[in-house]
Parts: C-alpha cells; sequence; structure tokens
C-alpha cells in the first residue's frame, strides 16, 4: 500500500534522503578543490591536502549510521548565534553538520548549542521545546518516529521506547557511539569545559567510557582550533580495549585524536620482564619519585677548583667559591636537571663576561656563547653537573643496594628496598628484564631531566587500576591541559589499585578536579547488576550501588555444572539468541576451555578482535575482561576467579568484573562451590 504523501514519516524519510544528497555534495565540493594555485610549496601542499583528506573522511556518509536521530521544534526561533546560522523553529540533531547548497542547515551537530535541549529538556524545564522527536532506524532507513510534547501540560512524562530499545540493542562488533541516548547527567559532564578536569566515578554499565569519548568529541568541537595545535590523547588500559572503542570517534566526524596505554606512553625501555606484586607495588609508589630525584641530584657536586679561560693574551679566572654560587642558585630555582645544566655553561660566561667588562672591554652576546664553548667551561660543567641517561639512573638504582639505600634512606624501609632490587643485576640498559613498573620509573628520570610535552586535553579510562607512579606519567602530559578521568573504585583490580579519587587526582596533579558519580545503569539488566552488587560491602563498601534503568530485566542464570562440556552448552544457548557472546573465565582455565570449544565446532574470537555475524562468541580471560561488553555472558567458575588473584579482594573485584559484562544475559556456571560472598 502506498504512503501518503502527507504521511510524517514519508516527510522524515524525504528529509533523510535530501541529508544524504546535501552530504554527498558537501563531500563533493571538497574532493574538487584545487589547490595548485594556493600553495607556496611543497610543504604547504602536502599540509593543505593531508587536511583536505581528513576532511574527506570526516563527510564520509556511513549507510547503516542514521545521520539524524531526533528532531527538535522549537516554540520560539532561537537566536541565529545559538542555530549555526539557522533561522527556523525547527532542528534536525545528528552526528555531524549538515547544509543545503544555500548553506542553511538540513542537519544540526549534536554538539551545538542548540541541539543541548534534545538531551536535557524535561517536562519540568521544556527549555522552549514543543516537541521531540526520537527516530527508529533499520540499517540506517528510518522506520519509526515518536513524540514527546514538552510543552503540553496533558500529556503524562513517560519512558522513551525507542530510547530504550537503542539502549538495548544488541551490540555485534566494536563499541557505538551513544549520541542518541546521552542521559541529561552524563550530558552535563560531556559539554563541561575544557579549562576544568572532571573525574568520573561510574559503576558498571553507567556510560562512562562513552561520557569520556563524547566530551572529547565535544572539546574539539567547541575549542577545535586550540586542541589542534595542543593534541588530544585518550588512554586505555590494553590493546584489547582500544581496539574495542576506535571506532566511536571516527563515526563522530572525529580522526584526528591519539589512542595509547599507559605502556605505550613510557616505552623508553623494551619491557621483558614481570614483577612480584611487593615489588610493584613499591615502584608503583609515589615516594619512588623522591628516591629517583635525590638519586639524580646526587651527580652534582660542588666545585673545588676555579675555571680559567684564555681569550687571546688575557686569563679570566672564575673562583670556586663564585661557581658554588652559581651552582646553589641553579639548585634552588627548582628547574629541570637538564635546563639547569644547559644554563650552567651560560652562568660561567657571564661572570667571565662581567670581568671583562669591569676591565674596560665591551664584550657581546656573541663573545658570551664563545666563553660558554670554551673547553675549560666544558670541562667544568662536566665534572660539576655531567649528563644522566635515565634508563642507566633506574638501571643502577634497582642493581646497586648502596646506592639504593643511600637514596631511599628515610623513604623506604629495608624490606622495601630488597623487595625492588634485582637479583640478578643487569649488565646493560638493553640487556636488562624491565618490568611495566620499571619504565614508569626510567620515564618519571626522563621527565626530571627533560620536560614531557603536555597535551591540551587527556582521557583516562579505568583510571582505578593505576599506581601513583602511573598517575604521575599520565599528569606530565597534561600539565597545561585540563583531562577527564573515569573509573570505578570497584572494579579495581591490581594490588596498586586506587583508594579514593582524590588521592588518585592528587598524585595526577589535578587536586581541583570535580568529582561526579554516575548510578544509572543503562547497560546492565536488573537482575545481573542485583547479583553483583551483592559484592559490593566486600569490595568497596563506600559506593552507591548502580541501579538498573533497564525494562527489561534480562536473563539470569546460576547453573551447577559437572565440567566443561556443561559450559559449552550454556554457550550454545547463548549463541542462539541475537547478539554477541562472551565466555569469560579464571585465565588459567582458558586454554582447557579453549579446547573444549575446538572439540564442540563453536568457532570463537579473541578480546579485541571484531565479532562478525558467523562468529559471535569471545573467549575472555577474566583479566582482560574489564571495559569490554557482550549482549550474552557465560561466567565459567567464580571461585577460579577469585582464587586466580593474589588476595581475596583482588580477586572479588576481579569477579565483580566479569559479573557485569553483559547486557542482555548472564549464566553462571559453576562446578565448585561459589564463593560465600555470593550466596
Amino acid at each position: 500500500m502506498s504512503t501518503p504523501v502527507g504521511d510524517p514519516l514519508s516527510r522524515e524519510r524525504s528529509h533523510l534522503a535530501a541529508s544524504r544528497s546535501a552530504l554527498r555534495a558537501m563531500r563533493e565540493d571538497v574532493e574538487a578543490l584545487d589547490i595548485s594555485d594556493v600553495t607556496a610549496n611543497w610543504v604547504n601542499a602536502e599540509v593543505l591536502a593531508h587536511q583536505i583528506d581528513e576532511r574527506i573522511k570526516a563527510l564520509a556518509d556511513l549507510s547503516d549510521t542514521p545521520l539524524f536521530f531526533g528532531r527538535l521544534d522549537y516554540l520560539h526561533a532561537p537566536g541565529a548565534e545559538e542555530a549555526e546560522g539557522a533561522e527556523g523553529e525547527r532542528f534536525y540533531i545528528g552526528r555531524r553538520h549538515v547544509h543545503d547548497a544555500d548553506g542553511d542547515p538540513m542537519v544540526i551537530d549534536w554538539r551545538a548549542p542548540v541541539s543541548q535541549p534534545f538531551y536535557r529538556a524535561s517536562k519540568k524545564d521544556p527549555m522552549d521545546v514543543a516537541l521531540r522527536r526520537r527516530f527508529g532506524y533499520t540499517r540506517g532507513d528510518i522506520t519509526a518516529y515518536e513524540d514527546e510534547h514538552l510543552s503540553d501540560p496533558a500529556e503524562a512524562a513517560r519512558t522513551s521506547k525507542l530510547l530504550q530499545q537503542e539502549i538495548e540493542r544488541p551490540r555485534v562488533g566494536p563499541m557505538r557511539d551513544i549520541v542518541a541516548t546521552i542521559q541529561p547527567e552524563q550530558d552535563e559532564i560531556v559539554r563541561s569545559g575544557l579549562s576544568g578536569t572532571v573525574c568520573v566515578q561510574g559503576g558498571p554499565g553507567t556510560g562512562k567510557t562513552a561520557v569520556g569519548l563524547h566530551r572529547v568529541a565535544y572539546l574539539l568541537y567547541a575549542h577545535r582550533e586550540r586542541l589542534a595545535r595542543t593534541g588530544t590523547l585518550v588512554i586505555g588500559p590494553n590493546r584489547s580495549f582500544l581496539h574495542y572503542i576506535e571506532q566511536v570517534l571516527p563515526a563522530l566526524g572525529e580522526l584526528t585524536v591519539r589512542q595509547a596505554t599507559v605502556e605505550d606512553l613510557v616505552a623508553h625501555v623494551e619491557i621483558k620482564g614481570a614483577d612480584e606484586a611487593a615489588a610493584a607495588v613499591v615502584k608503583g609508589d609515589a615516594r619512588m619519585a623522591r628516591v629517583l630525584r635525590g638519586a639524580l641530584y646526587s651527580h652534582v657536586t660542588m666545585p673545588t677548583e676555579p675555571v680559567v679561560v684564555v681569550r687571546g693574551s688575557r686569563r679570566w679566572r672564575v673562583p670556586a667559591y663564585e661557581l658554588e654560587d652559581i651552582v646553589r642558585e641553579l639548585l634552588d630555582r627548582d628547574i629541570r636537571y637538564g635546563a639547569a645544566r644547559e644554563a650552567l655553561p651560560q652562568r660561567i660566561a657571564h661572570a667571565v663576561l662581567v670581568q671583562m667588562e669591569r676591565s674596560g672591554e665591551a664584550p657581546d652576546d656573541r663573545v658570551q656563547d664563545a666563553v660558554a664553548r670554551n673547553s675549560a667551561v666544558k670541562a667544568a660543567v662536566k665534572q660539576i653537573w655531567p649528563a644522566v641517561d635515565p634508563a642507566k639512573l633506574v638501571l643502577r638504582l634497582l642493581s646497586d643496594a648502596d646506592f639504593l639505600a643511600a637514596h631511599a634512606e628515610g623513604v623506604l624501609d629495608e624490606d622495601e628496598q630488597k623487595a625492588i632490587l634485582w637479583a640478578k643485576p643487569a649488565r646493560s640498559v638493553k640487556s636488562a628484564k624491565w618490568s611495566a613498573a620499571d619504565a614508569v620509573l626510567v620515564d618519571e628520570a626522563t621527565d626530571l631531566i627533560q620536560r614531557t610535552h603536555s597535551l591540551g586535553h587527556v582521557v583516562l579510562d579505568e583510571a582505578q587500576d593505576l599506581s601513583p607512579m602511573q598517575y604521575r606519567a599520565v599528569g606530565r602530559r597534561c600539565t597545561t591541559g585540563s583531562a577527564t578521568v573515569l573509573g570505578d573504585l570497584a572494579q579495581g583490580t591490581t594490588p596498586w589499585a586506587t583508594r579514593s579519587w582524590e588521592e588518585a587526582l592528587a598524585h595526577l596533579g589535578k587536586r581541583e578536579a570535580v568529582v561526579e558519580e554516575l548510578t544509572a545503569g543503562f547497560r546492565v539488566p536488573t537482575d545481573v547488576i542485583t547479583y553483583a552488587s551483592r559484592l559490593l560491602p566486600h569490595i568497596a563498601p563506600g559506593l552507591t550501588p548502580v541501579v538498573s534503568i533497564r525494562e527489561n530485566p534480562g536473563r539470569f542464570e546460576v547453573r551447577e555444572v559437572s565440567g566443561t562440556a556443561d559450559v559449552v552448552a550454556a554457550c550454545r544457548e547463548s549463541l542462539r539468541h541475537e547478539g554477541s557472546t562472551g565466555l569469560i573465565a579464571a585465565d588459567a582455565r582458558v586454554p582447557e576451555l579453549a579446547r573444549a570449544l575446538a572439540e564442540s565446532g563453536i568457532p570463537y574470537l579473541g578480546p579485541g578482535e571484531e565479532t562478525t555475524e558467523d562468529t559471535r562468541l569471545t573467549l575472555v580471560p577474566a583479566s582482560l575482561a574489564k571495559g569490554l561488553e557482550y549482549d550474552h555472558v557465560v561466567l565459567d567458575e567464580p571461585s577460579a576467579v577469585v582464587d586466580g588473584e593474589p588476595d581475596e579482594r583482588t580477586g572479588l573485584r576481579r569477579l565483580y568484573v566479569a559479573l557485569t559484562r553483559a547486557v542482555s544475559g548472564l549464566t553462571v556456571t559453576h562446578a565448585a562451590p561459589l564463593p560465600d560472598q555470593l550466596t
């Protein structure tokens, strides 16, 4: 049956088709640009060509991704400054701005001020919105719409069915954006200013990762020129996690944000070894910064001999006491070791120039530079303030018990010093079996010598697992910028896990940060989060439990099994449902389960690998489950997950993470008794 011309769905589909045509025209306009007459040289041409290429990529029309997801009908025409130049009362809200041939907007970017009421307007505060319309899509085509008349007092407030469907839509493939489902409390964080650092404490399924990524997209929209100069960075816990989230920002048209792990940031040495938990805790303690600083500056020695500079027939003598004054002044200024070392020859040269001027000469800057390069001055600098290699400094600290004791006295006790000393000292930086914690120490030493480059904004996800020294490593990447810190204290699964956000933010160098808490659960079903929350009194007694707002309670079952065959059967059952399935198990049990899946003919992937319609099962070691999500989860042997960690609290936190990865259904399988805290 044909659709009437006046049918609203037909009109919205027509607007979608026209918007796609307009976006295509925008892209073609950029592709047709001729830069041959506007570039002065090949360097400018390369830069401009790269910028054009990035713009073309940003204007790509993804056929399965809705170009707009909502509409706002205002009671009054907003000011032109609010509406990107548009003067009408109706605005379509989408992932990017689209305009027609006359420059009039057909789709407004979700980050624009005029779009904000789409997320914030309510019956209590309609924000001048008469109607908010949400669209339902199937493979990029509009198939439904839902209206909310905010200015009509007769219409009762109700939960959006389309919003619920979008939140609960099965997940196959990498993480997707949430621009269509951002909630008011999330939107406040997303749109917070660039100058301030925000820390988001959020339980499982509260959308904290998505909030952090969308905040980056918003800041790039609102402060594009500034962040283009200073740079942005997203830091995740591991490669699997980064692969999972890597498509979110490109889907929003943002292609320039770098993503990395903390290990990537501090990759001054090759990591070949691993620490015992006790050693890693000490190496990650903020007191190590004091030890490193003392060890570094122990290389500075006070001069005992004068410096004699010969120029022509004249000899200029800078006495030892004057050299000592120069050295002490540099130390008191508390500048970087390397910067002070570079300043020292100039200071000595200046002392010589003062003597020259007193004798009636008129030396200029060129003379001072020549004196600074004089062999006698160079020799004195090498003796007084020698160059230090940061990796060699850390190598000596961890290899030489006497050197460590000299600089850790009053900072680390004897047991702590023994814990971090290498049993077998390495011969060289290259042959040393550096651990991840060692690499952070080398990064700290590197920064003591030469200032680390600061970015405009850094997003730090799963922050609760960082050590104080790792926080310092991240903090020096945004000393002149701001940060978005995301995490959940209940999911801290390292022996050095964060105890409080105030303490963490102090190590990060962002004491002034605002701490926000998200407690509304959008991802985890009610029955699942209620079951997992039984662990909270034992792992994070001060935290507010997550309350699921999902109308669908989800599937939840605790099933006693007799072996791996029953676990495989549970996976088969989950795969009968739409969406992805994750089989999460203690790391030690993964090989056995992998063999069982292979023998049963069930294909599976590893964490971070992209699921497809044909391969929807991922076998996930519990240590890599954090930050990932699956429509259905089969959790194997909870007790084994707990026992796989060095202590019970860490084990229970690891179990809490594993229990909360499910979006639609969770099946807990166990042959051994469940942990007492769950029963």
